[in-house]
């Protein structure tokens, strides 16, 4: 089998006086490895093979899973050992930083569902717009390669390029494009950007999917942490319910909280429920989002964590991404739809370890 294009370089490391082999994706220069076996994978042997196959296997419909694993995207088809075929095929690697950390952080999303209309009236006041027309997005990488994952986006203004509306300005002025419906609830339509899909129950009793298509090109700022600024919540009280709770009773600084994350989502309508970046529909507690910048999207991982009371071990797939996942060991785990999802994912702060299942090369096949 040939080597992916994605981890070509291998450098060694000292640490003391134990080498500690690590790999670089070339296209990833600050995703750091360290080469394991699956018995050093927590509870390995509980894992439903057969589940993390069909998983595999639609993961596999898309082109970048495909780059990532090459013939065992084709090879799956044919097995008849599930287990097997992924301890024979795959070599886990743990995720570090650079500064050879291996714990980092788990957080949860789900998908919401709001109450929507497609006429503006009564309690419906709060639109949903699809990408503005007058947004220009540059891809900074067809004149410098090394921000291949950077993307500038703005408008024209005198022929020259300018930073887009922010949220708040974006309230005070027409918006260049097209709503897609209107929502009952600033606040629920403000929570449906951080998870990036949902679902809208309109008022004719039909339902519509939406999902993330692009944004303002503003920084995302947590508005949880303008709460501690302002010492309306501590540190410790920060969670989706805290925050929505505060919201609703304070209607009259709503504006004031939310204008604080300048960053604001469009969305156009999909015909499937959750999907993430990578074009797939997601998978309750399969699926992550993960920082592209160090984790491939397209790639299989072995996440160690707890939810609530509960330790967690299973193999999950980098699906979709977000604008508060950072970092390398990071993820956010899709909990489903309901409100048991919203529960779960609102409290959800765990350590986190993370590994990743690379194909095995010739050599290790034939050890």
């Amino acid at each position: 089998m040939k080597a992916s294009t994605y981890f070509l370089i291998i450098i060694f490391l000292l640490s003391g006086c134990t080498p500690k082999q690590k790999i670089l994706f070339d296209s990833l220069e600050n995703t750091y490895l360290i080469k394991t076996d699956f018995n050093s994978l927590p509870n390995f042997t509980h894992e439903n093979y057969l589940e993390v196959i069909e998983n595999f296997k639609n993961n596999c419909r898309t082109k970048k899973a495909k780059n990532l694993y090459e013939e065992l995207c084709e090879e799956v088809d044919s097995i008849s050992n599930a287990e097997l075929f992924i301890r024979n095929s795959f070599t886990p690697y743990i995720i570090t930083t650079k500064e050879n950390k291996q714990e980092g952080l788990l957080t949860g999303y789900y998908e919401p569902e709001l109450k929507a209309s497609l006429q503006r009236h009564g309690k419906y006041q709060y639109p949903l717009y699809e990408t503005p027309k007058d947004l220009i997005v540059v891809d900074l990488s067809l004149i410098y390669p090394s921000l291949k994952n950077y993307r500038l986006r703005g408008r024209v203004v005198e022929n020259r390029l300018v930073p887009y509306d922010t949220r708040k300005e974006s309230k005070s002025k027409s918006a260049n494009a097209d709503i897609i419906c209107y929502c009952d609830s600033q606040i629920d339509k403000f929570f449906l950007e951080i998870q990036g899909s949902g679902r809208l129950i309109l008022d004719d009793n039909t339902t519509m999917y939406v999902g993330y298509d692009n944004q303002n090109g503003h920084k995302y700022r947590a508005i949880g942490r303008y709460l501690v600024k302002i010492g309306a919540l501590s540190v410790k009280e920060v969670s989706l319910q805290s925050i929505r709770e505060w919201l609703e009773k304070n209607p009259s600084r709503v504006d004031e909280v939310l204008n604080y994350n300048k960053s604001l989502v469009y969305f156009k309508q999909r015909e499937q429920g959750a999907t993430g970046a990578l074009g797939l529909e997601l998978t309750p507690t399969r699926s992550v989002a993960v920082d592209r910048r160090y984790i491939p999207l397209g790639s299989m991982l072995y996440l160690h964590s707890t939810i609530g009371d509960k330790e967690i071990n299973k193999i999950v797939f980098a699906q979709d991404t977000g604008g508060a996942i950072k970092g390398s060991v990071r993820a956010d785990l899709f909990l489903g739809t309901g409100e048991e999802a919203l529960e779960l994912a609102g409290k959800l702060k765990s350590e986190l370890k993370l590994w990743i299942l690379l194909p095995k090369t010739k050599k290790e096949k034939t050890k």
